[in-house]
C-alpha cells in the first residue's frame, strides 16, 4: 500500500517533540522543547496557536480541566491555557547542568510519567534521575531509575504493560504495573541498535504494535507484542523524534522531527516539520488524559 506523506503547517521546529491528538478539538499539540514552544496546530487548515513555557520543556499531556501538565527542567507544572500562567506542581529529588525532564505522558489512571536525561556522562558515570509519576492528588513518586534518556512512555492497549525507551541504551523496556501503580518486573522489549538508531519517541496502535522514531535513521517501525519489527517507513527528513496516531479514525501518524537537538542537527527542507503520514494501514489506540487536581 502506497503511503502519502505530507508536511502539515510551515512551523519549523528545532527539536520538534511529543505529538499528541486532540480529539475534542480535532487538533494536533506537539512541543519544540528547546524554545519552550507548545504549538496546537488544525490540520485541515494549517491555523496554529502557541504557549511559552521556561525553556528547556521536555513533553506535556492534555488535562482533563483544558490545561496542560508540563515537565520543565527539573519541574512539572500546570499551563493555565486560559492565562498563559505556567505553576510548578513538584520538583524531582535530583539536580545537574546536563540532567533534565524529557518525554511523558498521561496514563490510564489519569496521572503523568515523565522520564528524566542525563548526558555527556563519563563512561561508566550512573544517570541521575529515572522515572517518575505525578499522581492525580499532586504527589510525585519516583518509579525506576537507571534511565539515560527516557522516551516514549506509553501503555499497552492490550495486556497494560508500561513501556519506555532509553534511547542511550538504544532499548525500549516494558514494565508489568503493580496494582498500586509500581513498576515491578522489568524486561528488555527490543533493542534497535542493529537498525543504526537508537529508539525516540513511541506509540502503540489498536493491535498492540509498538512504533518508535529511528531518530538516527530517517524512519519509524512497528514491533508486534514479540519485538518483531513487522513494518519500516522511511521518511524525507534526517532525524524523526517522535509520533503519534491521529485524525477521526485515528488512522493518520504525525511525526515529529529535529533542526538543532543541541546534538543532532540538520537543514534539509522538511527537517524540523511535522510530517502526516496517510495510508500506513493502522489505526492508533487511544491515548489518556491527565486527570490531575494539585492544590
Amino acid at each position: 500500500m502506497a503511503i502519502e506523506i505530507e508536511r502539515i503547517t510551515t512551523i519549523t521546529a528545532a527539536l520538534g517533540e511529543c505529538p499528541v491528538w486532540d480529539a475534542a478539538q480535532a487538533s494536533l499539540w506537539f512541543i519544540d522543547s528547546r524554545k519552550g514552544r507548545i504549538y496546537r496546530v488544525d490540520p485541515q487548515t494549517d491555523a496554529s496557536t502557541h504557549y511559552d513555557v521556561p525553556p528547556p520543556a521536555g513533553s506535556f499531556a492534555l488535562n482533563d480541566d483544558g490545561n496542560l501538565i508540563v515537565a520543565l527542567k527539573e519541574a512539572i507544572a500546570l499551563l493555565d491555557t486560559a492565562s498563559g500562567e505556567c505553576r510548578s506542581l513538584a520538583h524531582i529529588e535530583a539536580s545537574h547542568p546536563n540532567l533534565r525532564l524529557n518525554d511523558g505522558a498521561a496514563m490510564r489512571d489519569g496521572s503523568f510519567v515523565v522520564g528524566t536525561m542525563h548526558i555527556y556522562r563519563e563512561n561508566g558515570e550512573a544517570p541521575l534521575g529515572g522515572i517518575y509519576r505525578l499522581q492525580c492528588d499532586g504527589a510525585l513518586v519516583k518509579l525506576d531509575g537507571g534511565i539515560g534518556v527516557a522516551n516514549g512512555p506509553a501503555e499497552h492497549p492490550v495486556n497494560g504493560r508500561f513501556h519506555i525507551a532509553d534511547s542511550a541504551a538504544k532499548t525500549i523496556w516494558s514494565y508489568v504495573i503493580e496494582s498500586d501503580g509500581a513498576l515491578g518486573e522489568r524486561r528488555a522489549f527490543v533493542n534497535t541498535e542493529a537498525l543504526g538508531s537508537a529508539p525516540d519517541g513511541c506509540c502503540f496502535d489498536a493491535q498492540g504494535g509498538l512504533w518508535t522514531a529511528l531518530v538516527h535513521a530517517s524512519a519509524i517501525a512497528r514491533f508486534d507484542e514479540q519485538g518483531r519489527m513487522t513494518d519500516r517507513i522511511d521518511l524525507p527528513l534526517a532525524h524523526p523524534a517522535s509520533l503519534c496516531f491521529g485524525g477521526p479514525l485515528l488512522d493518520d501518524i504525525y511525526v515529529t522531527s529535529i533542526t538543532d537537538s543541541g546534538r543532532l542537527r540538520a537543514s534539509g527542507e522538511l527537517d524540523g516539520a511535522l510530517l502526516r503520514l496517510r495510508g500506513a494501514g493502522y489505526r492508533g489506540a487511544p491515548r489518556f488524559t491527565c486527570r490531575i487536581r494539585a492544590a
